[in-house]
């Protein structure tokens, strides 16, 4: 079962998810994205990893860009963050934010996963990538992709 771009945002409240984006990027100069997928067969991470690229993820100026990519229909997810980041902060990182936000994804708050995750992403990279509101950009779009 296809679900339209209709059912898809039904399923996430658009505006508390790029609320969450925006207030975690004046922590951070990193750029947070979100992907919502409809269901397909095939590899959940090959697909977050083209999504990653389409979207322009890896052309930030620190390589500092993160999304989370969200099957609904599958109730799984995948955080992919670029070279620049993973350099610094490692497996443990991830691993931690996805720890985070998978009690709300197997009940099916796929909002609440995602406020969660990128909240918790934003908190850390501030160590790693501080936000400074004399030259940061908003380099990429809080707008979900769909």
């Amino acid at each position: 079962m296809l679900l339209t771009r209709r059912a898809l945002l039904r399923r996430i409240d658009a505006p508390r998810i790029q609320q969450a984006i925006a207030a975690a990027e004046l922590e951070t100069s990193a750029e947070l994205r979100v992907s919502v997928a409809p269901f397909f067969w095939g590899n959940v991470e090959r697909t977050a990893r083209r999504a990653f690229e389409r979207l322009g993820m890896h052309e930030t100026a620190q390589r500092n860009g993160v999304l989370f990519f969200v099957v609904p229909s599958r109730r799984t997810f995948v955080v992919v963050g670029d070279t620049g980041i993973h350099e610094r902060v490692g497996d443990e990182f991830w691993q931690s934010v996805v720890h985070e936000m998978e009690p709300h994804f197997r009940r099916g708050d796929f909002s609440e996963g995602l406020i969660t995750g990128i909240a918790v992403a934003g908190l850390a990279l501030a160590t790693h990538y501080p936000y400074d509101p004399t030259s940061d950009q908003n380099e990429l779009s809080n707008d979900i992709d769909i």
